[in-house]
């Protein structure tokens, strides 16, 4: 599985009422509506300027603060392909791939790629691609990758009639 779009950087600490401002959150569950407000807490325009298969790189402890649901969802129905950053919040992250969005962490890309760039990621082979550097990174567990194939995790239960945890 390999992704490549355009990059919109973003700095440390990005939470998710950053990434979809309460104020938005509990007016409509109409994620088409939620969507053009993602990332409106960093950045009041970010909704306007994105393109279907961009990417988010961001620093540390992205997705922090509440274990709002609603942030991943927000950020994959923008358009938005992956977030790659150098941490997760850890109910974030989980969120993320529960809904089918992948996530790549990456302590060094960051601080490598600016807004526009364009950057490839090879989930499978654990590669970032920029212009002129190849990164590496832990590669997705096998398991995490399965529901990110099926698109989600309710889509990895209604295909497989079972949870990956479980026995056949």
């Amino acid at each position: 599985m390999r992704i490549k779009g355009r990059v919109w950087k973003f700095g440390d600490d990005i939470s998710t009422d950053l990434i979809i401002p309460g104020k938005y959150k509990f007016k409509t569950i109409d994620f088409d509506e939620l969507a053009r407000h993602v990332m409106e807490g960093a950045d009041p325009s970010f909704a306007s300027k994105i393109s279907k298969g961009d990417i988010i790189v961001a620093g540390k402890n992205f997705g922090c603060g509440s274990s709002r649901e609603q942030a991943p969802v927000v950020i994959k129905h923008s358009g938005i392909s992956i977030v790659v950053a150098k941490s997760f919040a850890r109910i974030f992250y989980r969120n993320a791939f529960n809904i089918g969005l992948p996530l790549v962490e990456s302590k060094d890309l960051p601080d490598y790629v600016n807004t526009g760039d364009v950057i490839e990621v090879a989930l499978s082979e654990g590669k970032i691609y920029t212009k002129d550097r190849t990164f590496d990174f832990k590669p997705i567990p096998d398991f995490l990758m399965r529901i990110l194939e099926d698109g989600g995790l309710v889509e990895h239960y209604k295909k497989r009639g079972r949870f990956i945890w479980e026995t056949q």
